[in-house]
C-alpha cells in the first residue's frame, strides 16, 4: 500500500518536473525567435474600447481580464498604471472600462505580446439589450515596449509637454481618491497623451508616464521609418495599427478566428481565461516564416 502511495507521488513529481521542462525549452526557443531590439523588454499595453457604446466598455473589461490572466499563466507579474471607467463602471464592476494601461514585467513580454496590437472585434447577444438582440463591438489593443528612457534617442523637451494633476479612481485607499496625486501629460508636437495613477506621490506617477511617452515616441518614430521604406520598396511593410486582427464570436456559435495566421477555436472560454499560446506561437511561427522567405530573396 505504502508502495503504491510513493509510486503515486513520483509520477506526479515526474510530471510536475516535465512540465516546468517543456515550458523551459519553449521559453528558450522564443528567445531564439524573438530577436528584435525590444522583444526582450517588459511591456506596455493599452486598451481603449471602440464602437459599440456600453457593450465596448464591457468588452474592454474582458479583455483587460484575459491578458491580466495570461500574464499570471506565463509567470509575468502585471500592474494597471491607468484606468477610466465609463458611466456604471467601476473598480469592483465588470462593465464600463474605458480605456487602461496595463504595464507586463518580465522577459520577452514585449516579444510576445506585441502583434496583439490591433482591434478585437465581439460579436454577442448584448447583456445591455432588453430585447437581446446581436451586437458588435470594437476594442483598440496597443503593445509597447518598456524602454529606458536615458538609454534611448527619444528627448522630451520641459517646453514640449503639459501636465495635469487629477484624482485617481479605483482601488488604492483614501490618499489616492483624496490628493490629486494622478498625472496626466500631453506632448504638445503630437498631441499624444499619457496618464499614471497606480503611486501615490506625483512625483513617481509622472516618471511612470514620462515612460510610457517615450514608448509611444518611439513607436511613432519607428512608424515613419517604416512609411520611408514603403516609399522605397514601392510595397505596404506591415499591416496597419488599426486594422481587426481577430473576431470573437459567442453568438449563434462560439468561434474565435485571428484574422492573419487563421487559427480557429470553439473554446471561447479557455482564451478569455488566459490561454492566448496557440494564437501567440502562431504568429511567431508566421514572423519566422517572413523572415526566411525575405532571406531566400537576398
Amino acid at each position: 500500500m505504502l508502495l503504491r502511495e510513493d509510486d503515486a507521488k513520483i509520477e506526479i513529481e515526474l510530471a510536475q518536473k516535465i512540465e516546468k521542462l517543456d515550458f523551459q525549452i519553449k521559453r528558450k526557443f522564443q528567445e531564439i525567435y524573438l530577436s528584435g531590439k525590444y522583444d526582450k523588454c517588459s511591456a506596455i499595453l493599452f486598451c481603449e474600447a471602440g464602437a459599440g457604446g456600453r457593450d465596448a466598455e464591457d468588452w474592454a473589461a474582458l479583455l483587460l481580464k484575459m491578458y491580466q490572466a495570461w500574464t499570471e499563466i506565463n509567470g509575468f507579474s502585471f500592474k494597471i498604471l491607468y484606468r477610466k471607467f465609463g458611466e456604471g463602471g467601476g473598480p469592483e464592476a465588470r462593465i464600463g472600462l474605458k480605456e487602461a494601461c496595463l504595464q507586463i514585467k518580465g522577459k520577452l513580454a514585449y516579444g510576445l505580446l506585441r502583434r496583439e496590437t490591433g482591434i478585437h472585434r465581439l460579436v454577442r447577444i448584448s447583456p445591455f439589450s432588453a430585447k437581446k438582440l446581436r451586437h458588435t463591438s470594437f476594442v483598440k489593443i496597443e503593445v509597447l515596449p518598456k524602454i529606458d528612457i536615458e538609454q534611448e534617442e527619444i528627448k522630451i523637451l520641459p517646453e514640449e509637454i503639459r501636465t495635469e494633476t487629477f484624482r485617481a479612481t479605483g482601488p488604492g485607499g483614501q490618499n489616492v481618491n483624496k490628493r490629486e496625486s494622478a498625472i496626466r501629460i500631453t506632448h504638445l508636437p503630437t498631441g499624444l497623451q499619457v496618464a499614471s495613477q497606480i503611486e501615490r506621490s506625483q512625483g513617481l506617477n509622472r516618471k511612470i508616464a514620462l515612460q510610457i511617452l517615450s514608448a509611444k515616441l518611439l513607436q511613432l518614430k519607428e512608424k515613419e521609418k517604416e512609411k520611408e521604406m514603403e516609399k522605397i520598396k514601392g510595397q505596404k511593410i506591415s499591416a496597419d495599427f488599426g486594422s481587426q486582427i481577430r473576431s470573437y464570436v459567442f453568438h449563434p456559435y462560439q468561434l474565435i478566428k485571428d484574422h492573419r495566421t487563421g487559427i480557429k477555436t470553439s473554446n471561447v472560454e479557455k482564451v478569455l481565461n488566459g490561454n492566448l499560446d496557440e494564437f501567440i506561437e502562431a504568429e511567431i511561427k508566421q514572423l519566422q516564416t517572413m523572415v526566411i522567405n525575405n532571406y531566400d530573396r537576398i
